[in-house]
């Protein structure tokens, strides 16, 4: 498929990353790439203390270091970490709104799983101990499921589209989507998208632990998130935020900009199979494997590598396997989760793993899934473990899905801007 029929190129000129593994890209992909991982004991003064053995906590941003001291009253720290994500994002692409951005042509897309969760639970807290006049006048303002994107867009003077899907742990990839959909349709020059989720606190934790969902009996932390082995028992609940800078390609060659990578395509679909359970063959996986492919204008062979969703959960890893094999066949493309290093970080998880995924498409080097030991037979892929894994990347695909039966697939290929970005990874 032509270029012309796919519309007009969009680059990835900008990543802003704030995950249990660092801030920034550098930090993160070194982490990866030296197989670290990012997942701790949380400590005794961390909310979830007593309730997790485990968990990826995101550095912490205070409110006066992303907003006015005037404006940090009763905000959630999904947006705290979502606005450290975009300064990050917007400062690397060296993009001004309003100097070398028009603000009208510039939409913001930022999705979350849960939105202000903690916020709300601590004010309804308040309301119960000490009546109505204990709530604050901040509580929607601070943690309703749109602000992240609210938030960037007063912060920069972005006056164009604004949206924030809620597609629970497909959310950040369907911002990403949702940033092509708008650049072909020539609504908009820039969009800054991405996901954003904070749910380490007590009763998400508890739910999660009562649904037996969690990784659980590993003494150490850095090995209970378990990707495709066939010892992994449940994913290790995470926190952060990634946010990208998606620019139309001809925008960003006119001020000069470098790209990492062409966001090439993307597609969904629905499982319409059950609340939290995937199919078990990965039907419904492999039908937005499918539509990305098309969009992109790739063949299957084309891919060489794929950020797997792979979450660490029995069922869901031997469905997202049975979807691969059922679209690239038995000699497919090299695989990998991070999750295995950063865990699950909900609504944020699809825009960190396509920020990884650009990164590894731009740095030539695919970042292997940590914890796999013991391949499951029954998620057998060419899976890269144990290493990192380093030689030339043509395309690249990124995988999310969700509660619901939501699935979104990403593809990207080589920057065509006449500058390209090279990430290396902090020295580990």
């Amino acid at each position: 498929m032509s270029r012309a029929l796919r519309g007009p190129a969009a680059v990835v000129t900008g990543i802003g990353l704030l995950t249990p593994l660092g801030r920034g890209v550098d930090r993160v992909l070194g982490a990866l790439l030296a197989g670290r991982s990012g997942l701790v004991r949380p400590p005794a003064d961390h909310p979830v203390a007593g309730w997790l053995t485990e968990a990826g906590i995101a550095p912490p941003v205070a409110g006066t270091e992303v907003l006015p001291a005037t404006e940090t009253r009763c905000v959630d720290r999904f947006v705290l970490m979502a606005l450290a994500a975009a300064d990050d994002a917007l400062a690397e692409a060296k993009l001004m709104v309003g100097q070398n951005a028009d603000p009208h042509r510039v939409a913001v897309v930022l999705g979350t799983g849960g939105g202000g969760l903690e916020t709300y639970e601590a004010q309804a807290l308040r309301r119960e101990q000490r009546g109505r006049p204990a709530v604050s006048p901040y509580l929607l303002p601070g943690m309703l499921s749109n602000m992240a994107a609210a938030r960037i867009a007063i912060k920069y003077g972005i006056r164009g589209y604004s949206s924030a899907p809620v597609t629970a742990c497909a959310a950040g990839a369907q911002a990403v989507a949702e940033a092509l959909r708008l650049i072909r349709a020539d609504e908009a020059d820039v969009v800054v998208c991405g996901g954003t989720d904070s749910s380490l606190h007590p009763t998400v934790a508890a739910a999660f632990t009562n649904s037996r969902a969690l990784a659980s009996g590993w003494g150490d932390p850095g090995e209970a998130s378990r990707p495709f082995d066939r010892r992994r028992n449940g994913f290790v609940l995470g926190e952060g935020a990634g946010v990208l800078v998606v620019e139309r390609a001809e925008h960003a060659a006119a001020r000069g900009a470098a790209g990492y990578a062409e966001l090439l395509g993307w597609g969904a679909s629905t499982d319409a199979h059950h609340p939290t359970m995937p199919r078990p063959d990965g039907a419904g996986a492999a039908d937005a494997v499918r539509a990305a492919l098309r969009s992109a204008g790739l063949a299957a062979a084309d891919i060489d590598y794929v950020n797997a969703h792979g979450t660490g959960t029995r069922l869901g890893d031997r469905a997202e396997a049975a979807a691969l094999r059922a679209v690239f066949g038995a000699d497919g493309p090299a695989v990998s989760s991070t999750k295995g290093a950063t865990g699950h970080l909900l609504g944020a998880a699809g825009a960190v793993e396509a920020a990884i995924s650009v990164l590894a498409l731009a740095g030539g080097v695919l970042p292997p899934t940590a914890n796999l030991d013991e391949p499951d037979p029954e998620c057998e892929l060419d899976h890269v473990r144990t290493a990192a894994r380093r030689g030339p990347v043509r395309a690249v695909l990124s995988n999310s899905f969700a509660f619901g039966g939501h699935n979104l697939s990403l593809v990207f290929g080589p920057p065509p801007t006449p500058v390209a970005k090279h990430p290396v990874g902090e020295p580990s």
